[in-house]
C-alpha cells in the first residue's frame, strides 16, 4: 500500500530529552483527526474579507457554518474505513469541527501511522512521543490535514504570575527595582480606571479554555461576595476526558483558572461562564478551542485563552489547525482573547525572538502586559511590564509561522537597541492591560487570598470588557483586529518600557500592541453597524 508524508507533522523530541524504550504496545490512547472542510476556498474567502475589515461581511450562524464548511460526509465515511482496517474504534465524530477521535494501542497506531512511539524522559518529566512525520495511505492525501494525540507531552503552560517581593516597576525603563511599592486591585477597580463601560454581560456566555487543575465553587461565592457582585453561573465542560480537578496548589493550575473565571466574572457577572477542561496536549488543546467555538448549546460570544507556548514548540499541522479554528470563529462573530506570554521577547526559548502560539495566530486578539498605576482613581502611569528574566515581563514580538495580516501593513516593531523591523510576519500582540504582579489583581485560590499577575489576567479581562460591549450593542463584537488598527486612538497608547528585544513606541509596538481600553473603545464597537447573518 502506497503511503505519503502528512506535511507538517514532523516533531522532534523535546530540548535535552532522551528515549528509554518504545512505549508498552498495549498502552491505550486516543488520536485526534481533523479532515479538510467542506468549500474551503469559500470560507477562506471569507476569512479574507473579513481581515480587511470590510463590513459588508456578514457573520454565519453556528448551525450555517456547519452546514456550509463542515466535514464531507464522504472524508468522514474514509476516515472510518481507514480506521477499521487498522483495528481503530471510532469513539468520537463531530462534522462541524470535522474531527474524528480514534482509540487504539500503541502497537495499531505504531502501524496505522507509520510512526514509532517511544517513551521521553527530560528534565522537566517525562512523555509518550515520536520524531519524525507521520504517514498516511495515498487515498487520504488531501483528506487529513492533522492527526494530533500520538504525542501527549504537555503542550503549553499558563501565563500568570504570583508576586515576589523586591521588585517594583520603574516608569520610564519598564523594568522593577526597588523603587515603589507593591500595590493590587479588584478586577473591578482595573475595569473602573480603563473606563469600562456600564453593564454585567447579560446575555452572553465567556469560554474559558483550561489544561489542568479546576475550580471550587465555595471559593467563587467567597470571592464574588467579596466584591459585592452577584456570583456568576459557572460551570465545567469536559473535552477529551479532561474534568475541573482543583489539585490544591493555588501556585499551579489552580492558580490560572481561578485567576480566569474570577477577573471575567467580576466584570461580567450575569454572563455565563463556561470553562472548558482538556488534557495540556496537542490534541487535547485544540479540542478544546473547537468545542468551545462550535458549542450550540452554550453559545460563547467570546473566548478567552491563558495558555501557550512558543511557536517553535508546536508543529506546522497543530498551529494551522488551531488557527483555521479561530477562522471558524472569526466567521461566526466570536472574539478570541489570547495571552501573549509572561516572558518577554525570548518567551522562554533561551537565546533569540520567540512569539507565543496561539496569540500569534492573526485570527487572535494577543493580550500583552503592562504595570499600571493610579492616583485618585486615575491611572497615573502605565508601562510596559517587564521584571526581568526572573520576573517575567510581556510576550511579544514578530512570529517566524504567520504572515503579516493586511491590518498591519506598514507597521515596524521598534528594538530596543538598534533599529526597527518592518512587519513583514504577524506582530504580537495586538492590545494589552495590567499584568505585571506588583500591580497585580487580588483573587482567591485554594481558599487563600493572593495577588497574581501575568499576561493570563488581560486575556480574562479583555473577555469581560467584551461581554460587556456585546451585552450593549445587543450583537457579538466578533473579529476586532482589523477594526482596532483603523482607529489605534480608541486604545490607551503606551510608550514607556520594553519586553527585553523590543521597546515601547507612539502606535503599535511589539510590547503592548496598540495599548490598554480606552474610554472610547465601547462606544465606538457598540455604533458599529451590525454584520449582516
Amino acid at each position: 500500500m502506497a503511503h505519503v508524508t502528512l506535511k507538517g507533522s514532523e516533531r522532534t523530541a523535546v530540548e535535552h530529552a532522551r528515549a528509554l524504550a518504545p512505549a508498552d504496545p498495549s498502552e491505550r490512547l486516543e488520536v485526534t483527526v481533523i479532515v479538510r472542510r467542506r468549500a474551503a476556498q469559500v470560507m477562506q474567502a471569507r476569512a479574507a474579507a473579513l481581515a480587511t475589515g470590510a463590513r459588508e461581511v456578514g457573520c454565519l450562524t453556528r448551525e450555517e457554518f456547519a452546514s456550509q464548511h463542515g466535514a464531507e460526509p464522504p472524508d468522514l465515511a474514509a476516515v472510518r474505513s481507514f480506521a477499521s482496517a487498522h483495528g481503530l474504534v471510532v469513539v468520537q465524530e463531530q462534522a462541524a469541527r470535522r474531527t474524528v477521535v480514534l482509540s487504539g494501542t500503541v502497537a495499531q497506531f505504531d502501524t496505522a501511522f507509520g510512526v514509532e512511539l517511544r517513551r521521553f524522559e527530560h528534565p522537566g518529566g517525562s512523555y509518550r512521543g515520536r520524531v519524525g512525520p507521520i504517514q498516511l495511505p495515498a487515498e487520504l492525501e488531501g483528506i487529513v490535514e492533522a492527526v494530533l494525540g500520538l504525542d501527549n507531552r504537555p503542550q503549553a503552560r499558563p501565563h500568570f504570575r504570583t508576586y515576589s517581593p523586591g521588585f517594583a516597576a520603574d516608569r520610564k525603563t519598564g523594568r522593577r527595582g526597588a523603587a515603589a511599592a507593591p500595590v493590587s486591585y479588584t478586577p473591578l477597580q482595573i475595569a473602573a480606571l480603563y473606563g469600562f463601560p456600564s453593564g454585567d454581560g447579560k446575555g452572553q456566555c465567556v469560554a474559558i479554555i483550561e489544561l489542568g487543575g479546576g475550580f471550587r465553587p465555595a471559593d467563587l461565592a467567597k470571592y464574588f461576595s467579596g466584591l459585592k457582585v452577584k456570583t456568576p453561573k459557572v460551570f465545567a465542560v469536559s473535552v477529551d476526558h479532561g474534568q475541573n480537578a482543583p489539585t490544591g496548589d493555588p501556585n499551579g493550575a489552580d492558580g490560572e483558572v481561578m485567576l480566569d473565571i474570577e477577573v471575567a466574572g467580576a466584570v461580567a457577572p450575569a454572563a455565563s461562564i463556561a470553562v472548558y477542561f482538556a488534557p495540556n496536549t496537542d490534541a487535547g488543546f485544540i479540542d478544546a478551542v473547537s468545542s468551545a467555538i462550535h458549542d450550540t448549546t452554550n453559545r460563547p460570544s467570546v473566548v478567552s485563552i491563558s495558555w501557550g507556548s512558543a511557536e517553535s514548540t508546536w508543529t506546522a499541522q497543530a498551529m494551522r489547525a488551531m488557527d483555521e479554528a479561530f477562522q471558524a470563529a472569526a466567521t461566526m462573530g466570536i472574539t478570541i482573547c489570547v495571552a501573549s506570554g509572561d516572558d518577554g521577547s525570548s518567551d522562554g526559548i533561551g537565546s533569540g525572538d520567540h512569539v507565543d502560539f496561539p496569540a500569534s495566530s492573526p485570527f487572535a486578539l494577543g493580550c500583552g502586559g503592562t504595570s499600571l498605576r493610579s492616583l485618585k482613581h486615575l491611572i497615573s502611569s502605565e508601562t510596559v511590564w517587564n521584571d526581568g528574566a526572573d520576573g517575567g515581563a510581556s510576550g511579544g514580538g514578530i512570529s517566524s509561522f504567520f504572515p503579516a495580516p493586511p491590518w498591519q501593513s506598514g507597521l515596524s516593531a521598534r528594538k530596543s537597541k538598534g533599529k526597527a523591523v518592518a512587519l513583514k510576519n504577524r506582530g504580537v500582540p495586538d492590545v494589552a492591560g495590567n499584568a505585571d504582579p506588583g500591580t497585580g489583581y487580588k483573587v482567591r485560590v485554594d481558599s487563600r487570598d493572593s495577588v497574581i499577575g501575568g499576561t493570563s489576567a488581560v486575556a480574562p479581562l479583555w473577555a469581560g470588557l467584551i461581554a460587556r460591549i456585546n451585552q450593549a450593542a445587543g450583537s457579538a463584537a466578533g473579529y476586532l483586529n482589523p477594526h482596532l488598527y483603523q482607529a489605534p486612538n480608541l486604545l490607551r497608547d503606551v510608550v514607556d518600557g520594553n519586553n527585553g528585544d523590543f521597546a515601547a513606541a507612539s502606535g503599535w509596538d511589539a510590547c503592548t500592541g496598540l495599548g490598554s481600553p480606552g474610554k472610547g473603545l465601547s462606544s465606538a464597537l457598540k455604533s458599529r453597524p451590525k454584520p449582516r447573518r
